[in-house]
């Protein structure tokens, strides 16, 4: 089964910039949507970014708008979430996840291969 692995996080002071890869074992997911989501300590996991099969289409949760890019790599089946002007609130586990679907979603039920995660954390 395809694994999915994420690196880059790590500690940042705020307004700091990070850049996140998620890298999949074999290319089973090029031909679906990927995404990001996190999950801060007592909260439940929440949607970041997805992005559809092709690259094309990007989706953002509303409080990263502006200050995070998902991007794709297909020669390198890697996805990048792009993270600047980073405060406290971002601090949470960041994982990739692909999707059945190849439009971008931000339902999470619409995911179903997850890594393990990178802790992104966010302080002075």
């Amino acid at each position: 089964q395809a694994q999915l692995v994420e690196a880059g996080g790590g500690l940042v002071q705020p307004g700091g910039s990070l850049r996140l890869s998620c890298t999949a074992s074999e290319d089973t997911f090029s031909k679906y949507a990927m995404g990001w989501f996190r999950q801060a300590p007592g909260k439940e996991r929440e949607f970041v970014a997805s992005i559809n099969w092709s690259g094309g289409t990007q989706l953002y949760e509303e409080s990263v708008k502006g200050r995070c890019i998902i991007s794709r790599d297909h020669t390198k089946n890697a996805v990048y979430l792009q993270m600047q002007h980073l405060h406290p609130d971002d601090t949470a586990v960041y994982s990739c996840a692909a999707s059945h679907l190849t439009i971008a979603t931000k339902a999470i039920a619409h995911f179903h291969s997850w890594g393990q995660g990178t802790q992104v954390t966010v302080s002075s």
